[in-house]
């Protein structure tokens, strides 16, 4: 993932901020925040938007996965991208 820095920080109010480093004791009460907040309800993936995907088990060759893989973050939806325009280029009558 990748990380966003805020831009409206510079890097010398970054560097400005001394924080105490986190001591063995600090780190042993820390609390998972679902025990300290019991009222924050757990997060729900709501149902997902038409069109609706489908789980499939593929075998495919090794050099296709790993070109698709090598692309980064995405990659299967660059795959099902890829999968559409052949069906466009393809289409029967």
């Amino acid at each position: 993932m990748k990380k966003h820095k805020p831009e409206n920080i510079i890097r010398e109010d970054w560097d400005a901020v001394e924080s105490p480093p986190l001591s063995d004791s600090f780190l042993s009460g820390m609390k998972p925040v679902r025990e300290s907040h019991s009222n924050i309800p757990p997060r729900v993936r709501g149902p997902q938007k038409s069109p609706r995907k489908r789980p499939v088990s593929l075998r495919l060759d090794v050099n296709v996965i790993d070109a698709f893989r090598s692309t980064g973050r995405g990659w299967q939806s660059r795959m099902n991208t890829a999968l559409h325009e052949w069906l466009r280029e393809h289409k029967q009558a």
